[in-house]
């Protein structure tokens, strides 16, 4: 199951709620890595809003809780609105919180991503012999975000292939890419064997820094076109 709540509202649509959070992260002297809180604010809205959208949903409002400080909040909000403006979302609404009574020893934040879904969409699939299946970008974690940041699937190329009918996104996260295949599919059971590409699918995609596609054989080549160097082929066995 996907990291999100479906919340029915109509006969005709439903309510998505995703969210992601980090900590030990940021500018504060105990912070395990050091990066801008637009950084970690974009991060951190990136893997909220790709469970979103690979859910359905089409973002609507996103609300971000602080626990960085005060002067953290006009940054954060600045990496909220960077990852927006890769969606082609620049005009929904950002509000939140700030924890400004009590000062934590290290950087922290939640972001919450609200979506609206259509019935009709289609998010899953079952498991065919005849699917095919692609890693977009490459899963990094911790300091390599920043340092391999070239590696990492767009939130454009996210966005496009989102709009593409009967193909299935899921985002990778710390689990891993194996891992993200076995929730995918819950009826059947990968192993480490029987997934085959360059990419070491134990790894940790962290902040959804890569994502797996689910797709038929005649979708290929437009994906190819769409994803250019982020497309990793995956073979299952």
């Amino acid at each position: 199951m996907r990291n999100v709540v479906t919340i029915p509202l109509t006969s005709e649509g439903s309510l998505i709620i995703a969210s992601d959070n980090s900590g030990g992260i940021g500018m504060k002297p105990l912070d395990l890595v050091k990066v801008s809180y637009e950084t970690i604010a974009y991060y951190s809205f990136r893997v909220a809003a790709m469970e979103c959208l690979a859910a359905g949903g089409d973002p609507v409002s996103v609300v971000l809780h602080n626990f960085c400080g005060d002067d953290a909040w006009s940054e954060l909000v600045n990496g909220i609105q960077k990852g927006l403006d890769e969606l082609h979302l620049g005009d929904i609404p950002i509000t939140g919180s700030t924890e400004s009574n009590f000062q934590l020893q290290q950087s922290a934040i939640g972001v919450v991503v609200f979506g609206k879904k259509l019935k009709a969409k289609r998010t899953e699939k079952m498991f065919s012999s005849n699917l095919k299946f692609a890693i977009i970008g490459a899963p990094l974690v911790g300091s390599d975000v920043i340092e391999h940041a070239n590696l990492v699937a767009p939130l454009s190329v996210f966005r496009e292939i989102s709009k593409h009918e009967d193909i299935i996104l899921w985002p990778v996260g710390s689990k891993g890419i194996l891992a993200e295949f076995n929730q995918m599919f819950p009826h059947k059971e990968f192993t480490l064997e029987m997934l085959i590409t360059e990419l070491d699918v134990l790894k940790s995609s962290g902040p959804a820094t890569c994502f797996i596609l689910a797709y038929e054989q005649d979708q290929e080549e437009d994906l190819k076109r769409v994803s250019a160097e982020y497309f990793y082929p995956i073979y299952v066995k």
